[in-house]
């Protein structure tokens, strides 16, 4: 565990002590405002029976930036190293594969949870800053913040696995924002194609917009969980298998 410490240390180091990181945390700051915003222009000007938080995560601006955060914060995680030559110094160092990839998994996961901390604080100063109770319930934002950290288990890590394939930052942040919003249109099959052919049941469970509209209307299910969660083990389990692969190849 000390070795996995030590490589989790390393890439968070990566994210917050370079421009980057910031640069990255400062843009889903502004466009999390900029939801929060149309949201609540949207309250003044006509009557809407959802809640506040409902609405800012079920703005089209809000699945735009949401999705080009993952190729952000994983392309450089394994295609930098190869491309400058630090991945084969690691590789032949005495660490298993499995710390490499977890340990870069468990850190880009860390920058992602930061990235919704001003989200939250957002939302508080709804409260701070006006007499009015808050325009949404406990369970509504606890359940969408737990939707978008179990969608951010399974996206990032086919961002580990899309950096893994590649040496190329550019071509692992496009393989990334490919595989996403090809998952985010899959939700949209049962729209265009109806409820009556066979395999909607899966499109539905798959459907991540629809995940966190239950999520986001305080209503917990199971279901989501298993389906973001397995995912991400199996893509994890993809990219140790790409990692090992290059390791014994050298």
């Amino acid at each position: 565990m000390r070795l996995f410490r030590i490589l989790t240390l390393k890439e968070l180091k990566g994210y917050f002590l370079t421009p980057f990181g910031w640069v990255v945390l400062a843009f889903v700051t502004i466009m999390q405002g900029v939801s929060l915003s149309t949201a609540m222009k949207g309250f003044r000007d006509t009557p809407v029976k959802d809640s506040l938080v409902y609405v800012t995560f079920h703005t089209p601006l809000f699945w735009f930036y949401f999705l080009f955060i993952f190729p952000l914060i994983t392309m450089r995680l394994f295609a930098e190293e190869e491309r400058s030559g630090t991945l084969e110094t690691l590789l032949t160092a005495p660490v298993r594969t499995w710390q490499v990839v977890l340990s870069k998994y468990t850190a880009a996961m860390m920058f992602y949870t930061v990235l919704w901390v001003p989200a939250l604080v957002q939302f508080k100063m709804f409260e701070w800053f006006t007499d009015l109770p808050p325009a949404w319930t406990a369970g509504a934002l606890l359940g969408t913040f737990t939707a978008v950290m179990l969608m951010g288990c399974a996206f990032t890590a086919v961002g580990c696995l899309a950096s893994a394939l590649t040496s190329s930052q550019i071509i692992a942040g496009i393989i990334t924002i490919g595989l996403l919003v090809i998952q985010y249109f899959l939700g949209f099959v049962t729209v265009i194609w109806g409820e009556s052919f066979v395999g909607a049941p899966f499109f539905h469970y798959i459907s991540s917009q629809q995940h966190l509209h239950y999520f986001a209307s305080g209503l917990f299910d199971t279901r989501p969980v298993v389906y973001f969660l397995s995912a991400a083990v199996f893509v994890l389990f993809l990219t140790y298998q790409v990692v090992d692969f290059r390791r014994w190849k050298r």
